[in-house]
């Protein structure tokens, strides 16, 4: 069963195959990785055998070992059969995205129901046909099962036990095997072929037990050697970090010193990557960002740091660095004290909110941000939509809530910041009729619904230039993230392109050309607001330096790339660093086949450890 999967999924993806040249790898290593699947399957009977396998309990035991047979097959089978649709939308088997979306099943069968029935129905329908068909053979079968004799079963079992064991370590090597083992090629698709959906998956919830030392994954870095890389930065180093508990707490002096700090509200678009915005070598889809473009700072190579909102949520509203752990909006340890700009803005008087068309609890949202400073949350039970859909209220809906509170904040004569968040752009891509010439004949396309969130958010910022805090607020319209993030390397680099647009108050028009990160973007507003205040943030103020060669730092499953100007330092668990070259221009990694630069290798060791060191610990956040 497992190799009829993969002999369909190489099939399917041959040229991305041949063109890793590891074909023969894939089938030879792929059975290598599926008896190491199998092994855990058959070591929990296998351990039982000496309590149950005899004639007392064969009843027993022949049910056990049947019932459990056909549960581990309809596992195997239903994640094979489920993975040409996760490949699709995610260009990886399923992973750890897949666990995480198991805790919001309403939104996910929705989702699913909307946009990929068909896929749905023949997943369930395979599965139940798999698990009908080998529980009657097991049934049929297990008449003939005999017990042995248990003096031949304890001589013999220890000797089994070694077998499977070493099936499942299917090593000799200091450590056993693990899925990195497998990563043979530059292709990150590739490399999920070789290894099967069942353990992608397991091995997922593995590490997700792990959560809070998951850096470590990439190998070992002393704390205070940590601390003194990251601080190092060029638009660090002027800064003192005073507090030794909170080791990246600093003060940062506002390049513009105002009368009276300016209002902030953040857009985050919704999977609006640089795939549809043509002057960023996109589709022209985005007709009414373009415009906008020119009334104020428009970013040329910003990068997401993730491929999920929470991911962009976490950059974008609290300045924090990705790691391969979940996003600290779902860790435990950041519920409450986390540092975000509306728990910074809070304490200088700002009223904050966060307003979203859908349901706020999604991802842990709403407890991330009434524990960390949103004084008041917004979401779909609390507007009159004209149209929902499945991921809830349309972008042109919430934008109009958006402008009432907008407008409500205003009229207390305090400063405020809210954060809004769309959803249109969303798979099954639903938005109400009438409202864009299409761009694809068939209307729920992702060309579509990018173009009517364009589309909304057209009309939303016309309106507000209207409205008398226009003058006194800073606008940032930024992606969480691209809708698929997929290509043939270790690190799709070009799929974490994004836009990022500032405009609003007395912003002019200014072209950032430098390569900058999600993490930036908190620290340049700060500055631009005239804002002085503490917080721990590790980003860039690009007001003070835009010109400079910049960094960004991308996290794609396991793999962690830390970008440089031209160059890419990539980070794999278990596995020696890579590096090589990017060319923003053709969205091309070349790996290179020398040794990377040791400099490069620290820094971006510094940078993704960094983060899991603050979160255990937990210091991003505030003195007292």
């Amino acid at each position: 069963m497992l190799s009829i999967s993969r002999v369909a999924l190489v099939v399917w993806q041959h040229d991305r195959v041949l063109a890793a040249g590891i074909m023969g790898d894939i089938f030879v290593q792929g059975i290598r990785a599926d008896l190491i699947l199998l092994g855990y399957f058959i070591v929990i009977p296998l351990v039982l055998a000496p309590f149950l396998a005899h004639r007392r309990s064969a009843q027993l035991w022949s049910a056990m070992t049947r019932w459990w047979t056909t549960g581990a097959l309809v596992f195997i089978g239903f994640l094979e059969l489920a993975s040409p649709q996760f490949i699709l939308q995610y260009d990886s088997r399923p992973n750890r995205l897949f666990i995480e979306y198991l805790a919001y099943p309403a939104e996910v069968f929705g989702t699913l129901w909307h946009g990929y029935r068909l896929a749905l129905v023949a997943t369930i329908f395979g599965t139940a046909v798999l698990a009908l068909a080998l529980h009657r053979a097991l049934k049929r079968l297990s008449p003939q099962m005999a017990t042995w004799p248990v003096k031949k079963l304890l001589l013999t079992w220890p000797v089994l036990m070694l077998m499977v064991l070493m099936q499942i370590r299917s090593t000799t090597a200091h450590r056993p095997a693990n899925t990195a083992l497998f990563a043979l090629s530059g292709d990150a698709l590739v490399n999920s072929l070789v290894i099967n959906s069942a353990w992608s998956v397991l091995d997922a919830v593995n590490s997700l037990r792990k959560e809070a030392t998951s850096s470590e994954i990439y190998g070992a870095m002393a704390r205070e050697d940590i601390l003194a890389e990251v601080s190092a930065a060029p638009w660090l180093r002027d800064y003192r970090f005073p507090v030794a508990e909170l080791p990246t707490l600093h003060f940062q002096q506002a390049a513009i010193t105002r009368e009276r700090p300016l209002n902030l509200v953040i857009v985050l678009e919704e999977s609006l990557g640089a795939t549809f915005v043509q002057s960023l070598g996109g589709l022209a889809v985005t007709p009414e960002l373009e415009k906008l473009k020119h009334e104020g700072w428009w970013f040329e190579q910003l990068y997401a740091t993730g491929t999920r909102s929470v991911r962009g949520i976490e950059a974008v509203v609290a300045g924090y660095p990705p790691t391969p752990a979940r996003s600290v909006v779902k860790l435990s340890l950041a519920q409450h004290n986390f540092y975000t700009l509306a728990l910074g803005l809070g304490k200088q008087g700002y009223q904050t909110e966060f307003v979203y068309g859908g349901e706020a609890h999604f991802d842990n949202m709403r407890s991330f941000f009434t524990g960390n400073g949103f004084q008041h949350v917004v979401d779909r039970k609390s507007m009159q939509p004209r149209f929902v859909g499945s991921w809830g209220a349309s972008d042109e809906d919430l934008f109009d809530a958006a402008l009432q509170r907008l407008s409500h904040l205003h009229a207390q004569n305090k400063p405020f910041f809210s954060l809004i968040f769309t959803s249109s752009n969303h798979t099954p891509f639903e938005f109400p009729d009438g409202k864009i010439a299409l761009h694809d004949p068939v209307k729920q396309s992702v060309n579509n619904a990018v173009k009517y969130a364009d589309y909304a958010l057209g009309n939303f910022i016309r309106s507000a230039k209207q409205q008398e805090y226009w003058r006194d607020t800073v606008f940032l319209i930024v992606a969480d993230h691209d809708s698929r993030v997929y290509g043939d390397s270790l690190v799709p680099i070009k799929k974490f392109h994004i836009p990022g647009l500032i405009l609003g108050a007395d912003i002019t028009p200014r072209l950032i050309q430098t390569v900058a990160s999600q993490i930036d973007l908190g620290p340049t507003l700060l500055s631009l607001m005239g804002v002085s205040s503490q917080h721990p943030m590790i980003g860039r103020d690009l007001v003070r330096d835009s010109t400079s060669p910049g960094r960004a730092m991308l996290q794609f499953d396991n793999n962690f790339a830390w970008i440089e100007d031209a160059s890419a330092t990539i980070l794999q668990p278990g596995l020696a660093p890579l590096s090589g070259r990017y060319q923003a221009d053709t969205g091309q990694l070349t790996l290179d086949a020398t040794e990377p630069d040791p400099r490069l290798v620290r820094r971006a060791m510094a940078h993704v450890m960094l983060p899991s060191l603050l979160y255990r610990e937990q210091r991003y956040r505030l003195g007292n």
